[in-house]
């Protein structure tokens, strides 16, 4: 972990508590409370996902030329006045027009702030180390979302209700984002990264042009989508199924998806540092996409075939996928490396990619589940998952492009990168990783 920027971890921890509190309960609480159906607020959540998506590919290109820190700044505004504002009159009223509006303008919050810090670290981690200190990223915003949020709610609703704990995720992530933002405000690499000449809209422009002078960005862009299009896609569904029909109930229903996304933390953690050693490619092909092939298809199925009386089986299903979805974790290391000239335009479409799965897994689930059922679903993330893995394959770094041989291992390469960078700060002069 970057120790310079310590308290932008915490802060992004309790920022994403504070989101992923909604997360195990808010599609069926708002279908039963001015949505009518689950659809309708899988629809909700839907637009919710495309301005994710929006704000994660700005938050790269805005890093630019305003700097990671304003942009978390902006990011944390836009959160809490829309919130307050979806909770007082969309959900206080049971408005669905309103529900759309707010809860939709309010998903451009958390994705400008958490990664924005994300491009504050690759601006800032030594290069043999990046794979760590992405891990440690991932660790602090699945720790939050959906996995303590999960927890949290568990045990606010019987006190305070669902709009109580609701109003409490407010407070968290003011919390949060102060932590993160007042105790790193004087740590380097938080201001504009762009040359002063370079504009906005160049900023965002070179973000889009990096689709056609690295194409192969843009295979991992889709890489990213597929990475957690399913997890998004599954709290549409799944949360009235294992709590109703399966028959978990609600509460376990909550601590099973703590436990799933509680294993990912420390597999966050355990992948960024094998990454280092054993290659990118290799960790997020085998781990990570043909890992969460079996595990997702294993999440839903077993429970739903045993019943509630083998509850002890879905927390170990639910543990297997929580761990194979932290094997994508090394694509934040991979894909700027992919792109040394252009960080920032790479950074901008892989953050696109992570805001797009929070609209395609929404999108699928919304669209299909009345035509194949959840079942069906779930298959058809089990096949995106496949193609992740084949798409992986043709993710290489520039020097394996150009023919170059492998060397040694990946091993024996990150004991060199690590050597050459030992007390390197700055980006500018580390080395480009020599494999993946």
């Amino acid at each position: 972990m970057p120790k310079p920027l310590i308290l932008g971890y915490l802060g992004v921890l309790l920022f994403m508590i504070g989101d992923g509190v909604e997360s195990g309960f808010i599609a069926p609480y708002m279908a039963d409370h001015g949505a009518a159906t689950d659809v309708r607020a899988g629809y909700v959540i839907t637009v919710y996902g495309i301005a994710v998506m929006l704000a994660s590919w700005f938050s790269g290109a805005l890093c630019q030329v305003w700097g990671p820190r304003r942009v978390m700044w902006t990011g944390l505004a836009i959160w809490a006045v829309f919130d307050a504002a979806y909770l007082l009159f969309a959900l206080g009223t049971e408005n669905y027009p309103m529900m759309l509006i707010f809860y939709g303008i309010r998903g451009f919050g958390y994705p400008l702030f958490a990664f924005g810090f994300l491009v504050w670290i690759t601006n800032t981690a030594p290069k043999a180390r990046l794979g760590t200190a992405v891990g440690w990223f991932y660790f602090a915003f699945t720790g939050g979302l959906p996995t303590l949020g999960s927890l949290w709610s568990s045990l606010t609703i019987p006190s305070f209700g669902r709009m109580g704990t609701l109003w409490s995720a407010l407070v968290l992530i003011l919390i949060g984002g102060a932590i993160a933002l007042v105790g790193a405000r004087r740590r380097p690499g938080g201001d504009r990264m762009a040359p002063p000449e370079v504009t906005t809209g160049e900023s965002l422009l070179n973000s889009v042009s990096i689709i056609w002078t690295h194409p192969r960005v843009l295979v991992g862009c889709l890489v990213r989508i597929i990475n957690t299009a399913p997890e998004f896609g599954m709290l549409v569904y799944l949360p009235r199924i294992f709590s109703d029909d399966v028959g978990f109930g609600e509460d376990k229903w909550l601590q099973l998806l703590a436990i799933i996304y509680g294993t990912n933390i420390f597999f966050n953690l355990i992948f960024g540092v094998l990454s280092d050693r054993i290659g990118w490619r290799t960790t997020i092909a085998g781990f990570g996409a043909l890992g969460c092939a079996i595990s997702v298809t294993t999440l839903y199925f077993v429970p739903t075939w045993l019943g509630p009386d083998y509850y002890w089986v879905a927390v170990l299903a639910g543990m297997f996928y929580g761990a194979t979805l932290a094997g994508f974790v090394p694509i934040s290391a991979l894909i700027p490396s992919m792109a040394p000239e252009n960080k920032g335009g790479s950074m901008a479409l892989l953050n696109l990619g992570a805001g797009g799965a929070a609209f395609v897994g929404p999108a699928v689930a919304s669209l299909f589940l009345p035509l194949v059922g959840a079942g069906g679903v779930t298959l058809i993330f089990l096949a995106l998952y496949l193609v992740a893995l084949v798409l992986t394959l043709t993710l290489k770094l520039p020097e394996e492009r150009d023919g170059e041989p492998s060397g040694p291992s990946a091993a024996e390469d990150g004991r060199k990168s690590r050597t050459d960078t030992a007390s390197t700060t700055s980006p500018t002069t580390s080395s480009p990783a020599t494999s993946a």
